[in-house]
């Protein structure tokens, strides 16, 4: 980390680079608005006998009409569409058939990322996954079966958009200014869940749930168009980059040079327990942050009782503290950084602690504040706000540890994610629906014990030097 970036005044907000991140940004706030779509829209698509209401029905006025109109198994909605009779059980499966997608093309688009560019693979994956978005209201018509596959296929053209990102950031991101720039594009998630879940209760409410998926699968194809026009994979390549720009980004990556044909080292990667700490920070990060996307909707309309469109506003206020935290947990990193206040480590492992350990007692807390309405909200708010300050650190760890097979190791990384997030929505679909105030108390608990276990392992094993395996030689092979 003794680049010279000196040589600059300071990172210039207006570059290329910035540019980048903001339409990386926009990318992948598409497709979480493609990927949470489900869970607002579930609320209105399931049989209201399948959940839990208050004895005032005006609440649920939505769901009122839903016993009349005939159907062969599925009845209709005030405003024309239908309802399902899915138990919380197969809602569960259908939420985690997107991660067994992802979970499929998350470590060979990585690698195949970092070999043939990840501009094309990013674009086509997001084209692909609006694509099936507006698909999926018909799928459901045909079938929960087609529902699982659609979200199935939704899920490996996502996983596609993922995992080049950080191929891409591998050549575009000073080191010193990495954390910034993530934050930046990562944060997109975040304003993503909020914008689907603040409208996409209203848009069912106005226009019925097809239309969440039609809206923001329209927008999913424009914003592809923007991504294939003004993205390229290496700043060496843009037609549009300053000779400065360029120079400052070449010569802050001149020790981290990567070669574009090389054999990945498998069996170092296994033995190496710093990247096994990432993996296993992954696993317990996403497992809490699964079910809060997955989920939250739902549990706050059967705790609180209020209808989807109150339902939906609330639920995305807890990623406005997402979003914000990611940014903000991004800046005051790389100041740590810049001013040598705190080592890199130290860096990763602070705000590693601040994700992971804040929402799991914030999670705890949940099933002994539920009779207050504002004091549960508070607590959803927090939740995913403190746990985005993990992008600052295990998160974007592997470009500290092995810049030259970041792609391919944030591939596995976020597979070991998928995997919690399988068994977290699963496991919560069951939990529920055995009990629904019990099963949401063990959601939690079980949810703060994993996270426990990986802070715990990351805490002893987690590094931020480049390994023996990741550096480059002198010696290489065409």
């Amino acid at each position: 980390m003794d680049e010279k970036p000196s040589t600059r005044k300071g990172p210039d907000f207006c570059s290329l680079r910035y540019g980048l991140a903001v339409v990386m940004h926009l990318s992948n706030l598409t497709i979480m608005t493609q990927r949470v779509s489900l869970s607002i829209a579930i609320i209105a698509m399931v049989n209201s006998t399948q959940q839990p209401t208050p004895a005032n029905a005006s609440t649920d006025r939505p769901l009122a009409g839903a016993l009349e109109g005939p159907s062969r198994s599925t009845k209709e909605f005030n405003t024309g569409t239908s309802v399902y009779e899915w138990s919380p059980e197969t809602q569960g499966l259908i939420f985690s058939s997107i991660s067994y997608g992802i979970i499929l093309t998350l470590i060979p688009s990585g690698y195949l990322a970092g070999i043939f560019g990840a501009k094309q693979m990013l674009g086509a994956g997001l084209l692909i996954s609006s694509l099936l978005t507006l698909f999926t209201p018909l799928a459901a018509d045909w079938g929960v079966s087609l529902v699982i596959v659609i979200r199935t296929a939704q899920g490996m053209a996502q996983g596609m958009a993922w995992t080049g990102q950080f191929t891409i950031w591998a050549r575009w991101a000073p080191p010193l200014e990495r954390s910034k720039l993530t934050s930046i594009a990562g944060s997109g998630a975040a304003v993503g869940s909020f914008i689907i879940l603040c409208v996409g209760g209203l848009i069912s409410q106005a226009l019925g749930w097809p239309f969440i998926f039609y809206i923001f699968g329209s927008l999913g194809c424009v914003c592809s168009l923007l991504w294939f026009t003004v993205i390229y994979d290496d700043p060496m390549r843009h037609p549009c980059i300053s000779i400065r720009e360029k120079e400052h980004i070449v010569a802050s990556l001149a020790q981290q040079s990567t070669s574009r044909r090389r054999s990945v080292p498998i069996k170092a990667m296994a033995r190496c327990l710093p990247l096994w700490a990432i993996f296993m920070g992954f696993f317990s990060h996403f497992w809490l942050c699964t079910i809060i996307v997955t989920y939250l909707p739902t549990y706050i309309r059967s705790v609180l009782h209020v209808n989807i469109g109150e339902s939906g506003v609330l639920s995305s206020l807890p990623f406005v503290a997402a979003s914000t935290c990611t940014i903000l947990g991004g800046q005051l990193a790389d100041f740590l950084l810049s001013r040598n206040l705190l080592r890199l480590i130290t860096v990763r492992k602070l705000f590693s602690s601040l994700g992971l350990l804040l929402p799991s007692l914030c999670a705890v807390a949940l099933p002994f504040v539920a009779s207050s309405y504002v004091t549960t909200i508070v607590l959803l708010i927090l939740i995913p706000g403190t746990s985005n300050l993990c992008d600052s650190g295990f998160i974007i760890n592997t470009l500290d540890v092995a810049p030259r097979y970041a792609s391919f190791l944030m591939g596995i990384s976020r597979g070991f994610g998928l995997i919690a997030g399988i068994v977290s929505s699963t496991a919560t679909g069951f939990l529920i629906g055995q009990d629904s105030v019990s099963g949401w108390k063990n959601v939690f608990f079980l949810s703060a014990a994993v996270n426990m276990f990986g802070l715990f392992f990351y805490l002893m094993f987690g590094q931020a030097e480049i390994q023996d395996w990741a550096k480059e030689r002198t010696l290489t092979r065409l």
